[in-house]
């Protein structure tokens, strides 16, 4: 350490002709701070924060600390790509972390990608997203796994067998999840006995409704965001619906109550982790969130959190080697020094594929092939004091319950009551992963 520390402030020093540099390690973060889906952004930023001062607390990286440099997107795609292209061209980042919208993440990888910046995604879903290039990475499951998930937790454990698909046909996210649920409930023996459209925005969802009603599914699955869920749950008792509603990990947000009100309660969705967890690192976790921001982490902070505690242990492995340490904090404009720069760049990529067994807040992650992160996924119940664990999923389709503690619990006041019983013979669990998205 002390060796890289000085050849670092050796190498600082020629590059600025004598004079001592500022010397921080630039990482550039986007997300959706305002607009539609600013809770996710907002419950990412604070996650990203707390791993940031706590690297920053133990030294930084190689000595040197870290600046964050955030960007708001404004929950729009087209200023995420803007938002990305500011940060690459005046901050010049060692890495970025974001986004969670899929499509937003699409729109900026291919800059990142391009520029060789690693990028991770703490929780863009869509599988489209790591295929845009070998610099764009994720700490999240993928939608083939999440919509296995959900589809195997409705037949198996919930005993649906008619299921109506509400989709926002403008969300990458939306439609992928949708597509992967219906291919796994089809192929466990379920009936897709409805298909409706909306747009994010939307906020009249009573003509869908009316049609998925008068067919009385067994469940309704929404793979949207909660800004639309919380409607759509309204509209759907309102106009009737006993049955179960799903969906996915856009529901998370504190506001998902607030906007559903009693309808949406009992509902279920796929999410990445649950604050009932016992396990340590989770409840450390918890503690430390709670004592900073007063609230539970939501998974977008868990994800956030784990995103970039990956990244800052692959850059202190890389930084081992002194060029590559001396490069992440060049914050010079000698141009010869863009090779030394790019590559380090190129090290912290090689170093963050090849991350295994990472034991995260939101399970333990091993970087796949295609640079996506396998883990397991939770269930969890919509309930007026918060989502409630009720069972994991892991990637080979096994399903653990609910901690010790956990079990049984009584479901909260305005609840609806499931409108299937668990089927008598549970069909075999689905190992296959659907095929990629068009």
């Amino acid at each position: 350490m002390r060796v890289a520390t000085v050849l670092l402030t050796t190498f600082l020093a020629a590059c600025s002709g004598g004079a001592p540099e500022t010397k921080e390690i630039v990482i550039g973060q986007y997300g959706s701070l305002t607009g539609g889906a600013a809770t996710f952004g907002l419950s990412t930023k604070n996650g990203i924060e707390i791993a940031t001062e706590e690297q920053n607390a133990a030294g930084g990286i190689a000595g040197v600390p870290i600046r964050m440099v955030l960007e708001d997107d404004a929950s729009k795609p087209e200023e995420a790509a803007t938002t990305v292209s500011k940060l690459l061209s005046r901050d010049r980042p060692v890495a970025i972390l974001g986004e969670v919208a899929s499509s937003s993440s699409l729109a900026a990888a291919p800059l990142a990608q391009a520029a060789g910046v690693p990028m991770i995604s703490p929780s863009s879903t869509s599988p489209k997203v790591t295929q845009v290039g070998d610099y764009i990475f994720r700490v999240c499951f993928i939608d083939p796994f999440q919509g296995t998930a959900a589809a195997q937790f409705a037949y198996n454990t919930k005993g649906v067998r008619t299921v109506a698909v509400l989709t926002d046909v403008k969300s990458d996210y939306s439609v992928g999840l949708a597509q992967y649920f219906k291919e796994t409930f089809v192929s466990l023996g379920g009936t897709i006995i409805a298909e409706e459209a909306y747009s994010a925005n939307d906020i009249d969802f009573k003509a869908q409704l009316t049609n998925i009603v008068s067919k009385n599914p067994d469940a309704i699955f929404v793979p949207g965001y909660y800004t639309e869920t919380g409607l759509i749950a309204r509209d759907a008792r309102g106009g009737g619906y006993k049955g179960i509603l799903l969906g996915g990990d856009g529901w998370d947000s504190e506001q998902l109550v607030g906007i559903g009100q009693d309808a949406i309660i009992g509902g279920f969705y796929t999410n990445h982790y649950s604050v009932d967890d016992p396990s340590p690192v989770v409840q450390d976790f918890i503690k430390k969130y709670q004592a900073k921001y007063g609230t539970k982490p939501d998974g977008l902070a868990a994800l956030g959190y784990d995103s970039a505690k990956i990244l800052y242990q692959s850059m202190t492995e890389v930084a081992k080697n002194p060029a590559h340490a001396a490069a992440f904090a060049d914050r010079s404009a000698v141009p010869a020094t863009e090779g030394a720069r790019k590559a380090a760049r190129a090290a912290l990529r090689d170093e963050l594929a090849r991350v295994k067994n990472f034991p995260g807040v939101t399970g333990t992650i091993t970087i796949d092939k295609d640079r996506n992160a396998e883990k397991p996924a939770v269930v969890v119940e919509v309930t007026k004091d918060g989502p409630r664990f009720v069972e994991s999923i892991s990637p080979g389709g096994s399903t653990a319950p609910a901690p010790t503690g956990t079990e049984g619990a009584a479901p909260a006041d305005g609840a609806a009551a499931p409108a299937v019983a668990p089927a008598e013979a549970a069909a075999p669990p689905v190992e296959a992963v659907p095929a990629a998205a068009k």
